[in-house]
């Protein structure tokens, strides 16, 4: 069954891989850079700060960096723990592989959407009393990004759906630790 499913897994990267053109490849070049959407992190910071104050947003950015290491971090142990080569590195696949961007050894699962739906899940919840849809915007983001993954020919479709799915528990988990960690210390964060 397992070999099947790779199998399956296979098949779809290739053909959705496969489905890109030159005309587009500079603009899924520019989604999968990490700093690509620096400002629109920067954007939500300051809007954390003006709907939370100074204080909680600088206690929020803890928060956030933690969860980042633990997302990332986390991650990078899947990937060292299950060794799954990326498709660029797999013989039989990379030969029909559109690759764009540097391929690392191991590829499962995808730090960029685990990373990505982390934010988009946290920021999403957090922000939500103050604008209901965000969370909706902030999660299709995060799977445009996810989808890079595949179009540049760094990740097979399982590992992002497996880097979403971490993505989201760990977002979900932070945005209840945050929740928990600000009701209790309310008194300090109060600016």
């Amino acid at each position: 069954m397992l070999d099947k499913l790779v199998k399956y897994d296979t098949e779809l990267f290739l053909y959705l891989n496969n489905l890109g053109n030159e005309t587009w490849d500079w603009l899924w070049v520019l989604i999968t850079h990490k700093l690509t959407f620096a400002p629109l992190y920067a954007i939500l910071l300051f809007v954390i700060y003006k709907k939370f104050g100074l204080k909680t947003l600088g206690f929020l950015i803890v928060v956030i960096a933690v969860m980042v290491t633990v997302t990332d971090q986390g991650t990078n142990a899947f990937k060292h723990g299950v060794e799954r080569l990326r498709p660029c590195r797999t013989e039989g696949v990379s030969e029909f592989t559109r690759v764009l961007v540097g391929c690392g050894k191991y590829g499962f699962f995808s730090g960029h959407s685990s990373n990505s739906m982390a934010a988009a899940i946290f920021g999403g919840l957090l922000l939500m009393p103050f604008y209901r849809r965000l969370i909706y915007g902030l999660i299709a983001w995060s799977l445009i990004v996810a989808y890079s993954r595949i179009y540049v020919g760094v990740h097979y479709p399982l590992d992002i759906i497996c880097g979403l799915i971490y993505g989201t528990i760990v977002g979900y988990l932070f945005f209840k630790l945050q929740m928990y960690l600000r009701q209790r210390y309310a008194k300090f964060l109060q600016d």
